[in-house]
C-alpha cells in the first residue's frame, strides 16, 4: 500500500522534478558563460574559444554572434521552463536544441564526448518532457 501511495506520488511530481532539472542545466550553463560562478565558471572567452572550436567549419566571424543567440535561447528556455510557461515548445525547442549540440559535438570531438557530457540523455528528457500531457505547478493549468 505505501508503495502504491510513492508511485502515484512519484508519477505525479517527476515531470516537475524533469521540468526543474532541465531548467537547472540551462540555467547553470548560462550562468558558468558569464561568470556568476565565480571561480567555477567557464567563462565567456572560453565559452566562445569552445563554440569555435565545435563549429570549426563555420567562418570565425558567425562565433561570437552564434554564442549569442545560443545564451539568449538558453536563458529563455531556462527561465520557461522553471516558470512553466509554454511547456511543451519550450521543451521541444530545448529538446532540438541540445540534440544539434548533442551531433555537432559528436561530429567534432566523436560520440563519446556528447555520451559522457550525457548531451543525447538531457536530449531525451526534453523530448519526454514535452510529451507529457499534464504537468504541476505551471500557470497554463492553474488558471484554466
Amino acid at each position: 500500500m505505501i508503495y502504491k501511495i510513492l508511485q502515484k506520488i512519484m508519477a505525479r511530481n517527476a515531470p516537475l522534478f524533469l521540468r526543474w532539472s532541465i531548467a537547472a542545466g540551462f540555467i547553470s550553463a548560462v550562468s558558468s558563460r558569464l561568470g556568476f560562478w565565480g571561480r567555477y565558471s567557464s567563462g565567456w572567452q572560453r565559452f566562445t574559444q569552445y563554440t569555435g572550436e565545435l563549429l570549426y567549419y563555420l567562418p570565425s566571424s558567425f562565433i561570437s554572434y552564434l554564442a549569442i543567440m545560443v545564451t539568449v535561447l538558453e536563458t529563455l528556455i531556462g527561465l520557461a521552463l522553471l516558470l512553466g510557461l509554454y511547456m511543451e515548445y519550450c521543451s521541444l525547442i530545448a529538446g532540438g536544441l541540445t540534440l544539434l549540440f548533442a551531433i555537432i559535438m559528436a561530429i567534432a570531438e566523436g560520440v563519446k564526448e556528447s555520451l559522457d557530457y550525457s548531451v543525447f540523455v538531457f536530449s531525451a528528457a526534453c523530448f519526454m518532457l514535452a510529451s507529457k500531457q499534464e504537468h504541476t505547478f505551471i500557470p497554463d493549468q492553474i488558471f484554466k
